[in-house]
């Protein structure tokens, strides 16, 4: 089993990842992060573009390398609670992809079942502002088993009002829109709307159930 969750934090507090984001304009990508001292101290690097130079206006933060396309950025901090990826990585586990972009910082893990999501949901609104799930997908979505999951199956007309709904944030958790809401956007009926829906969720879930089937190695929601 398996589900590839993306956290986003709008406000995610003293973040030298966050902060550079929003300083320089750029997203930022490849965060790596080490602890290998003994004192507990954690060390992060990330990059950016080697014309967004942020070290002068974020304390502590260093430019270890530059190159004619990019910066690499090194910093170090103590292990704490106030850290984003460390209130989701104590829950769930080791981060597969740490990123930021206007100043919002996103996480990504895998976990085994939706009950880890809403906890990681509850810690981090305990600490931080502007909390949501961006992506919630199944591991192994990707395996050409499951190529059927991309909406081939689907008619145009459920294509467009599931994608509708997924703009909106209808799939969201929590929801960043409501049924009604979506249907009017659609100009449709609410009963109309969750036809479409159910349709659409019934033939990706026999896509799901098919490929299992064939890869025992995917996961299941």
């Amino acid at each position: 089993m398996g589900l590839v969750v993306e956290f986003a934090v709008g406000s995610p507090g003293r973040c030298p990842v966050a902060e550079a984001s929003e300083r320089a304009g750029e997203r930022v990508t490849d965060v790596a992060r080490t602890s290998l001292r003994g004192d507990g101290a954690i060390t992060e690097e990330f990059r950016l573009p080697a014309h967004a130079s942020v070290e002068e206006t974020i304390p502590d933060l260093d430019a270890v390398a530059t190159t004619e396309s990019e910066t690499i950025y090194r910093f170090e901090r103590d292990a704490a609670s106030d850290c984003v990826c460390e209130v989701v990585e104590r829950i769930a586990g080791p981060a597969t992809d740490v990123r930021a972009e206007d100043g919002t910082l996103f996480v990504t893990v895998v976990v085994e079942e939706l009950a880890t999501v809403r906890t990681v949901v509850e810690r981090l609104r305990a600490a931080f502002d502007g909390v949501r799930v961006r992506r919630l997908t199944a591991a192994g979505d990707t395996d050409d088993a499951v190529a059927s999951l991309s909406g081939e199956g689907l008619t145009g007309r459920q294509r467009e009002v599931v994608r509708t709904a997924y703009e909106m944030g209808y799939f969201e958790y929590p929801k960043g829109a409501n049924a009604g809401d979506v249907a009017d956007a659609l100009g449709i009926c609410r009963s109309t709307f969750a036809e479409h829906v159910a349709a659409a969720i019934g033939k990706l879930f026999e896509a799901r159930f098919d490929a299992d089937a064939v890869t025992p190695t995917a996961a299941r929601r």
